[in-house]
């Protein structure tokens, strides 16, 4: 019966947010960062390539 509180305190601990950095939809901000950064690298290839083509 003494591990419980002890059990408890780990389980409640491991629920915690911790040093991550995480943002709304489970990605960090560097993650979120470089996700923006190839769709705007994506963005600028489409549009280049449909200048050229036209």
């Amino acid at each position: 019966m003494r591990l419980a509180p002890l059990l408890l305190l780990l389980a409640l601990a491991a629920c915690g947010r911790g040093g991550s950095d995480d943002a709304q939809g489970g990605l960090s901000a560097g993650e979120s960062r470089q996700l923006d950064a190839a769709a705007a690298a994506i963005d600028a290839n489409a549009s280049q390539s449909n200048g050229a083509a036209e």
